[in-house]
């Protein structure tokens, strides 16, 4: 049985393969073997894998809320998994879901997987959705939206390294790859049985290849198998089952962290309409799930409501969970807003400034050590008033390309207005669990009641009975606003140092914002004005001297703004799972304070039905969207985004077992 990985494998660009191409067709000079067959690779793929794994007649019952899922070993081309989409379209009920999850440790560039689609016009309108999300070749998971109802996630690395961190259950395996013979790095017990233990009860598989290392590897794992019939030149193939997979044992060493079980849900309450929660209640309603949001004032009134605000994260030197999360949650939200209407948000990218020696030296040694595509993030130390589209004094930066900024309010309003969402107006005072239900206590007398909640409303987040003890910090942030002379331009991209300057929309320059912490006051202030123009100052003088000589000086008389309180966690990451009971927790667990080793065989008691979404403090446009659908694919039973020790940092649980560490 896999074990609980203890650390997440070093974040890394992968290398694309080296091709030799027929035409269309692919062939990988590294492992001397083809990506499918040129003759009738269509028709091998879905006898091999579709038809031996019963898809057509699976989807067509297939009645479940949650998704199916099929897991892949090896990405490749996407053929395989493009066919089972279109069989899925072809035979699956309109309410049913498909969950797609793939492995690549060499992943093709997008022109590449361009090309060799090309050999398959009749999938050429699947195959244009797959390319047009095709993500940036760095480790980890990458969530594709590839339809409504249908979902890829491509798992970037070593296959079995990959599968041992996946969090999720698998119906049906594609069990691909180069044949052993040619990659029998990939082909060893471990990969059998990371499968084993990502499967749910009555899994099946299907693969090419009869070779002895593969079934006795399948057989040793707990799959029963058999030879049937292959197409083509290939006489035989495997296919198999695996009736009782194994216990998943990751969770010894943490137990709290054993998710609650799934419970039937037709109808989710979400409290607060801001990013979380707009984010969370279209996450829940393309699903299926009928959301009620529940805003005190109006959506977009808190943190959400600005004109504008930045897409961008800053990335630790020394990566770190908090690091890879934001990274993600990055390159998700980038490929999630380019879903959206395009005059919500701008892909126009950051520049991150090194305004002092000590910010120079840490940019350039993350730089070294992580080496990323220069799609995701590249060092400046030329160009970079060019770059940037406003002249700029420092000499060194990094460059963002997928970040950019979005119209927060805005995307809220339009969020709302997906079908099977209702927005109610009213504060919510109280949340009692009675009959299976929630029942949501309202200010003004009402009572709403829902099957699962979801607290989504930043620094109110904590009022709550169940939510008391959750360590949240008030962060008053300011922006200030600026109508641009008709002599100025203003930057082309976001630039960001200590604070951040955008693009100018409608004319109008954003900049901001200030921070204070434990600062509720939402007035907007002469004071925090002036520390947004010092911070402007100090990041683009020659801008702010371009309005003084333009004959409009930047000050606090002649600007407009906008104050707003966020909500902060105490290790500055968002809290994005189940709501833990704390007592219980505290009871459960409590020889930890003696001694951090004596972990209890005891899963952690949850609130049933009852979720949190918070914390996201001044990067909510790169955590709120991956974070709503961690929750929904928790809640519909479905894989995760994450790997599963990313997961485990988001738990708002990890607060109650470092505190009971600490003997606090």
């Amino acid at each position: 049985m896999t074990k609980r990985p203890t650390a997440l494998p070093p974040l890394t660009a992968l290398s694309a393969p080296s091709l030799t191409w027929s035409d269309t067709s692919p062939h990988s000079d590294a492992f001397d073997d083809v990506y499918f067959s040129r003759e009738g690779g269509l028709a091998e793929t879905e006898h091999v894998f579709l038809n031996t794994n019963r898809l057509p007649e699976r989807f067509a019952a297939w009645e479940n809320t949650r998704a199916f899922v099929i897991g892949e070993t090896g990405f490749g081309t996407g053929l395989n998994m493009l066919c089972a989409w279109a069989c899925f379209e072809q035979h699956a009920p309109a309410g049913a879901r498909l969950h797609l999850l793939s492995t690549e440790k060499y992943p093709l560039d997008r022109a590449s997987i361009e090309r060799a689609l090309r050999a398959w016009p009749s999938l050429a309108g699947y195959s244009q959705v797959l390319c047009a999300q095709w993500p940036a070749p760095v480790s980890g998971v990458h969530r594709l939206h590839l339809s409504d109802r249908v979902t890829l996630d491509l798992h970037y690395g070593d296959t079995t390294e990959r599968l041992a961190l996946l969090d999720g259950q698998v119906d049906a395996w594609f069990l691909d790859g180069f044949a052993p013979s040619k990659n029998p790095q990939m082909w060893q017990p471990e990969l059998f049985e990371a499968m084993a233990a990502r499967s749910r009860p009555g899994a099946t598989f299907a693969t090419f290849t009869c070779a002895g290392i593969v079934k006795r590897g399948l057989k040793a794992a707990g799959f029963a198998w058999k030879k049937v019939p292959g197409c083509g030149r290939k006489r035989e193939i495997l296919a198999g089952m695996i009736e009782t997979p194994p216990d998943d044992t990751r969770r010894a060493s943490t137990p709290w962290f054993t998710p609650p079980a799934p419970l039937p849900t037709q109808h989710v309450a979400v409290i607060g309409a801001g990013i979380a929660g707009c984010c969370m209640a279209a996450a829940l309603a393309k699903r299926g799930i009928k959301v009620s949001v529940i805003e005190r004032d109006a959506p977009g009134a808190g943190a959400s409501g600005n004109r504008q605000g930045a897409l961008y994260v800053k990335l630790a030197a020394e990566t770190n969970l908090q690091s890879r999360f934001y990274l993600s949650g990055l390159l998700y939200s980038q490929r999630w807003l380019s879903q959206q209407p395009a005059e919500l948000w701008q892909s126009c990218g950051v520049v991150q400034l090194a305004t002092s020696a000590k910010e120079a030296k840490r940019q350039q040694r993350f730089s070294e050590q992580h080496a990323l595509p220069e799609s995701v993030v590249a060092p400046l130390t030329c160009g970079l008033s060019e770059t940037a589209g406003v002249a700029i004094d420092a000499e060194h930066g990094l460059f963002y390309p997928q970040a950019g900024w979005v119209r927060p309010k805005a995307l809220c309003k339009h969020l709302l207005g997906k079908p099977n969402i209702t927005l109610e107006q009213g504060n919510v005072t109280r949340l009692d669990r009675e009959n299976s239900a929630w029942q949501l206590q309202l200010e003004d007398g009402r009572t709403i009641k829902a099957d699962q909640v979801v607290i989504a409303s930043a620094h109110y987040a904590n009022e709550f009975a169940q939510t008391a003890n959750l360590p949240l910090q008030q962060v008053r942030g300011q922006v200030s606003e600026m109508t641009l002379p008709d002599t100025i331009e203003g930057p082309k991209r976001v630039v960001c140092a200590g604070g951040y300057v955008s693009p100018a929309i409608e004319g109008v320059l954003t900049f901001g914002a200030s921070f204070v912490p434990n600062n509720a006051n939402t007035d907007v202030t002469a004071e925090d004005h002036q520390r947004n123009v010092d911070e402007l100052r100090q990041t683009l003088p020659a801008l702010v001297a371009a309005f003084e000589e333009a004959g409009t000086p930047l000050t606090p008389q002649t600007l407009e703004g906008r104050a707003a309180v966020r909500a902060a966690s105490p290790d500055k990451t968002p809290y994005a799972g189940p709501v833990p009971n704390t007592p219980a927790w505290q009871s459960a667990y409590a020889l930890l304070s003696k001694d951090a080793s004596k972990v209890p065989d005891i899963p952690g008691v949850h609130y049933l039905g009852l979720w949190i979404s918070t914390a996201h403090g001044s990067r909510g446009l790169s955590s709120a969207p991956l974070c709503a659908e961690l929750i929904a694919s928790r809640l519909c039973d479905d894989p995760m985004p994450l790997e599963a020790p990313l997961v485990d940092h988001l738990h708002p649980g990890r607060r109650i077992i470092s505190a009971i560490v600490r003997a606090q």
